[in-house]
């Protein structure tokens, strides 16, 4: 099962801009490539760096501690190997909405 997250208005992801969003205690890095609005996890699988500050090469981001590129568009590491998660997104009347995961919750 998926929700959707809408990106509040007040942050601002013009071209070539990122911004991080939470949901579910996740953050999650958005970033503006060329008009285009991509959505992966902001923890790089090796040791949990943040993202959203590495160097951009076109759609791959290249983590800041040891150098892991990432594609934005599906999170698959350059080379292969770890992954991060991507979501889909989609604008709709201006507004940015990311598909996410429903969390599971026990009921214990």
């Amino acid at each position: 099962m998926t929700h959707t997250l809408d990106v509040p208005g007040s942050v601002d992801l013009g071209t070539g801009k990122r911004a991080r969003v939470q949901s579910d205690g996740v953050d999650i890095a958005l970033f503006n490539i060329d008009g285009q609005i991509y959505a992966i996890d902001d923890s790089c699988p090796h040791n949990g760096a943040s993202l959203l500050f590495g160097k951009l090469d076109g759609r791959f981001v290249r983590c800041p501690a040891h150098g892991l590129s990432f594609d934005l568009a599906n999170g698959c590491m350059r080379g292969g190997g770890m992954n991060v998660r991507a979501y889909p997104v989609e604008v709709v009347e201006d507004r940015i909405r990311i598909t996410l995961p429903t969390p599971i919750t026990s009921h214990l």
